[in-house]
């Protein structure tokens, strides 16, 4: 059984864990921003499921809607931000040999997380 885990931009819940991929659920409330970021082992892809995404990938921004989709390489570094009034919901698949949530080199955070 699976359980939400709580973040301060929301919740993640994690679907299914492989030894190649795990699967999570976002859910990015209103007005809320995750830091900016990369992975050293794996690689990421999103599925937006309902509302607008606002993604950085490096130096690009991204705005994506439902039903619409993007690839971010290993070690690129990317944030999701949700500058709507609903809540956000992802798919987010990882990719890698190494599948670990201490995976993550923080480069900016509004939360203070290092």
């Amino acid at each position: 059984m699976t359980s939400i885990v709580l973040k301060p931009w929301g919740s993640y819940e994690v679907l299914e864990v492989n030894s190649k991929y795990v699967v999570k659920r976002l859910e990015v409330t209103p007005k809320s921003v995750l830091s900016l970021q990369s992975h050293k082992y794996r690689s990421e892809h999103w599925v937006v499921v309902e509302g607008v995404a606002e993604i950085t990938i490096d130096e690009e921004l991204i705005i994506l809607d439902s039903n619409k989709s993007i690839y971010i390489p290993k070690e690129a570094k990317h944030r999701i931000a949700n500058k709507g009034l609903k809540t956000l919901i992802i798919i987010e698949i990882w990719y890698g040999d190494t599948l670990d949530e201490e995976d993550i080199i923080r480069y900016e955070d509004i939360y203070n997380r290092v």
